[in-house]
């Protein structure tokens, strides 16, 4: 019989932690933020699981070399309970985010799911895959921001795809390591990542009574600032190391950063929206996503 912690690694469970963010900082980005928003972050961590396991299901014979201890290849799990664990979260996923979020919702979610399966048995080792990964995570994001003006949410959506590619070209290199080249553009895509994600600029507040009001906004933006640079100095500190030494394990680590440093991001992107107490709130996953990752690897 297969046990519950064998399906937790299958999934890699604690790495979901790094998924309601996507969706908190979609709709806070649209002022969507409500009773159905923790239903539709619900329905994300189901699909990113099925996500999980359909990997583990296509990459069975290539863990069987490079990965044995891994759940399929050392006999815990068997490849036809993967495949029907995968398929079962997906369904369980789009039936909720549906249930929630309506029409409107399953407009997103379906794609979203498709490219998840798409990314898993076509792309994963093409040129065209860490795109691909990063469409996933930007339709996450556009999930939570379905129920709003979805064109609103495009910044965020494409900040959170963009960390997402620097993660998943990193992730390729795990078993091999890495030449430096590719640790130097994903380091430099992080400082553009952390640059630009703090709080945009608004216009002066002038006038009798205002001056108040515009201490307590710029008090207000140090939020996203402080969380980006946090995500910034943890997520770049383990590239750098990579690029000192581009060693495999070296990567895993980086990889690894980057996934439970992903809150961090999607913290500041919230607060970025005006939700600063929720942006704390998401980023607080980071140091358990962190912990947890030390019981279950998130890679």
């Amino acid at each position: 019989m297969t046990r519950l912690a064998d399906l937790a690694e299958l999934v890699r469970a604690p790495a979901a932690l790094s998924v309601p963010g996507d969706v908190l900082s979609g709709a806070a980005a649209v002022g969507a933020l409500g009773p159905r928003t923790p239903a539709l972050a619900g329905a994300s961590v189901l699909l990113y699981w099925a996500g999980m396991a359909a990997n583990d299901w296509a990459d069975r014979r290539l863990d069987a070399v490079e990965r044995p201890e891994r759940p399929i290849p050392s006999g815990r799990v068997r490849p036809a309970v993967a495949l029907g664990v995968a398929s079962g979260l997906t369904a369980a996923g789009l039936a909720v985010a549906t249930a929630a979020g309506g029409r409107r919702a399953a407009a997103v979610a379906l794609p979203l799911a498709a490219t998840i399966w798409g990314y898993d048995l076509r792309a994963k080792n093409t040129a065209a895959g860490p795109a691909v990964m990063a469409a996933c995570r930007g339709l996450d994001v556009l999930l939570g921001a379905s129920g709003g003006r979805v064109v609103r949410a495009l910044p965020a959506a494409l900040t959170v795809a963009a960390h997402t590619w620097t993660v998943t070209a990193l992730s390729r290199r795990e078993v091999t390591g890495a030449d430096r080249r590719l640790p130097g553009l994903t380091l430099a895509g992080t400082a553009l990542i952390a640059l630009t994600t703090p709080a945009r600029p608004g216009p002066p507040a002038t006038g009798p009574g205002r001056s108040g009001a515009a201490h307590a906004a710029r008090l207000g933006d140090l939020v996203p600032a402080v969380l980006a640079a946090g995500y910034a100095t943890r997520y770049g500190r383990a590239q750098a190391r990579v690029l000192a030494d581009p060693s495999p394990a070296r990567v895993r680590a980086a990889v690894g950063a980057g996934i439970t440093g992903l809150p961090a991001l999607q913290g500041a992107l919230t607060a970025r929206a005006g939700a600063r107490l929720l942006g704390l709130a998401v980023a607080g996953a980071a140091p358990l996503g962190r912990r947890l990752a030390r019981l279950i690897s998130p890679t």
